[in-house]
């Protein structure tokens, strides 16, 4: 149900990767309010797959009425095992992992094409990951503002190992409608391995050119594939 009396759009959940928090998804956020959704934004603590989770379902037990579930790179993985919670009606991956049962977000970056780009990872530091700041904005974040990338490679949410280990239960998207948002110029999850697991998820998907951070520098590409999603509930 919308904050808006009367209207019957369902609410969006948003929610965000490793490395930032959910302040990102303010552009998108503002987009939807604007155009008459209720919006939610999880601000999951990135420790562990299982505590991700528990803190986007804290999220979906508030609402009252159908909800639209939408995740980030790393937040795929939390919708794909959060999106079982009966009031997700659809999915929408933005950029994202869309794990199957027994796979890991580290599964899926496992043995990486001799030609992908690899994300510029620092050794963990007492079981968190960081990454190089220098790199940050080329490898994540290409085509957003340069001081704002500046600000998010500073700004770094630490991120824990244990997190990429954990493992899919059950993915949400083998019973639940799904759409893809594919960035063809994507430096971190590359675009052939967006496509696979989109396709394997069987979601709609729309193609656009833009940096791991779309939902940063393009929000009303992101908006608009999330309101395609919520028309059809």
């Amino acid at each position: 149900m919308s904050d808006q009396k009367g209207n019957n759009k369902p609410t969006i959940v948003l929610v965000h990767r490793g490395f930032v928090d959910g302040s990102g998804w303010e552009g998108v956020y503002n987009i939807l309010r604007r155009d008459g959704y209720t919006v939610r934004v999880v601000q999951n603590p990135t420790i562990s797959l299982a505590g991700d989770v528990a803190a986007t379902k804290l999220i979906l037990a508030a609402q009252s009425g159908s909800v639209v579930l939408v995740g980030h790179s790393y937040g795929g993985a939390m919708i794909t095992e959060a999106g079982n919670d009966p009031k997700v009606a659809v999915l929408a991956y933005i950029c994202a992992f869309a794990p199957d049962k027994g796979e890991s977000v580290n599964t899926r970056i496992a043995n990486p094409p001799p030609d992908a780009p690899v994300p510029p990872i620092l050794p963990p530091q007492n079981g968190f990951l960081f990454l190089d700041k220098a790199k940050f904005p080329a490898s994540f974040a290409a085509d957003v503002d340069a001081e704002k990338a500046a600000f998010m490679a500073n700004s770094q949410v630490r991120w824990g190992v244990e997190a990429l280990s954990g493992t899919i239960s059950d993915p949400a998207w083998k019973a639940k409608q799904s759409w893809y948002l594919v960035t063809t110029e994507d430096r971190t999850i590359p675009p052939p391995a967006q496509r696979i697991m989109a396709e394997r998820a069987g979601s709609m998907v729309v193609e656009v050119s833009g940096s791991h951070s779309i939902y940063v520098s393009q929000p009303s590409v992101v908006a608009a594939l999330i309101e395609k999603a919520a028309a059809g509930v």
